[in-house]
């Protein structure tokens, strides 16, 4: 079955995933690349896969039809799927993989606006959710469009920006990414291969999405649950996610979590739950570059909990 999305990082994802036995849940099943891949490879594997996109969910669950039994998918944020698994399915897993990126499709479709030039402005992962973009654009306050850009893109331009919105929306309402985008403008950004308009998008994105939120909530939810001698990887795709994982990973590494001020540990020196696998993010080989551009920007980490 031909996927409309190239899975990043397969190879890599499929090697660390390739001597366990158990369930590994995929919180980001999308268009079930990685997901395939590792079953395929590794008959000892089970999967529970969550996404929020119905679309994504319709397609891999033909796709991953050839697996039969060894495969449940539940539609949902990702950072709620340990919340919905029983004690019994808890106690299998021996892996964790989460993609947090848009997949091609959603970039390139054209309703899903997600593009500089759709014709709509949405952004929704999960199109049932209330808020998308053409609210975000339309109704936040300046202050707010200010704050979003400057925390989720980290652009210097960010009051400019927020001012050339409202001032545009109070002549007519913003209805396209591609009005937004001839609003923001196309220039780039500290002379990097980037515009400003790209890393508004990629903010506003974020808002509509609560991606950070959802990364957040996810560790945070992995390491209260319990599990026990499990890989957890992350792949992320802008350094505000990846600062997330790569500090997470290093407080769980930590036995102290006494502030640095601390004159000495009172903590009891205990609270490590288990070691980082890769010192530096794994990145995408030149072949995977040459035949996936969009790869770039994609590292993973990896924490084994023990």
């Amino acid at each position: 079955m031909q996927t409309p999305h190239i899975s990043v990082l397969l190879n890599e994802v499929v090697e660390n995933f390739k001597n366990l036995k158990g369930t590994f849940i995929d919180c980001t099943l999308g268009y079930a690349g990685h997901s395939s891949a590792i079953l395929k490879t590794n008959p000892n594997l089970n999967l529970i896969a969550c996404d929020r996109d119905i679309e994504a969910i319709n397609f891999s669950t033909k796709r991953l039809e050839i697996f039969k039994d060894r495969v449940k998918i539940i539609k949902g944020n990702f950072s709620e799927i340990l919340s919905k698994l029983n004690q019994t399915e808890k106690e299998n897993i021996v892996a964790i993989l989460a993609d947090i990126g848009v997949s091609s499709l959603q970039l390139d479709k054209n309703d899903r606006g997600f593009a500089l030039n759709s014709d709509s402005l949405d952004m929704r992962m999960d199109s049932t959710s209330k808020l998308s973009a053409y609210e975000v654009v339309n109704e936040y306050t300046q202050a707010k469009l200010e704050h979003i850009f400057k925390e989720y893109a980290e652009l210097t331009s960010a009051k400019i920006l927020a001012n050339k919105i409202v001032n545009a929306r109070a002549i007519k309402p913003i209805k396209s990414a591609k009005e937004l985008t001839n609003i923001i403008g196309k220039r780039s950004v500290n002379g990097r291969n980037v515009s400003e308009a790209i890393l508004a998008f990629q903010a506003i994105r974020i808002e509509v999405n609560k991606e950070l939120d959802e990364l957040t909530t996810l560790l945070d939810c992995i390491k209260n649950s319990g599990i026990k001698n499990c890989i957890v990887a992350i792949i992320s795709f802008h350094s505000l996610e990846d600062r997330i994982v790569k500090n997470t990973f290093k407080l769980w590494q930590s036995d102290c979590i006494c502030p640095p001020q601390s004159a000495r540990c009172v903590c009891g020196k205990n609270h490590a739950i288990g070691k980082i696998l890769t010192k530096k993010p794994i990145i995408a080989s030149q072949t995977e570059l040459k035949a996936n551009p969009r790869s770039s920007s994609a590292k993973m980490r990896i924490f084994k909990i023990l």
